[in-house]
């Protein structure tokens, strides 16, 4: 599993020009599921996502002190099997690597139903598998790649 954080001041999700999902400030999290993610990968990136300290204290100016959660903002969750693709061979991206429709459908809701449970946040989302249109202002742009191979034991 894979994500791709960016701390924004708003952001939309909309599909066939109408807005199904918007946020104000917090993050707008783009989702990548591979072949096997599960539970343990889910807990690992909402946990991770949730409580880094991406956020300028607004009390005292102390960069970089306070999360999403300490905060609470919002979160806009995208699928995006597009952060599994890859560029290494030929000229056309291959996507070998993002888990199967039905896996990764079922992953996503997953992960979404488990973040709504684990925070009490405004909690937006796109539409899985539909032509997206996002919109975001960034604030910095301040973007990091969070992925569960990555996680140290």
């Amino acid at each position: 599993m894979k994500i791709v954080l960016q701390r924004v001041d708003q952001a939309s999700v909309s599909v066939d020009s109408e807005i199904i999902g918007r946020i104000d400030q917090g993050v707008l999290v783009y989702l990548g599921i591979t072949h096997g993610d599960g539970e343990e990968q889910m807990e690992y990136v909402i946990s991770k996502m949730l409580n880094l300290r991406i956020f300028d204290d607004p009390e005292t100016g102390k960069s970089l002190d306070k999360s999403v959660l300490d905060l609470e903002l919002e979160i806009l969750v995208v699928s995006q099997f597009t952060l599994y693709g890859r560029v290494d061979q030929g000229r056309r991206p291959a996507f070998t690597d993002a888990a199967a429709i039905d896996e990764a459908k079922q992953t996503y809701e997953k992960f979404v139903e488990k973040l709504k449970t684990a925070c009490e946040l405004k909690v937006e989302t796109g539409e899985f598998q539909a032509y997206m249109k996002v919109s975001s202002v960034n604030d910095g742009p301040f973007t990091l790649v969070i992925d569960s191979l990555q996680k140290s034991e």
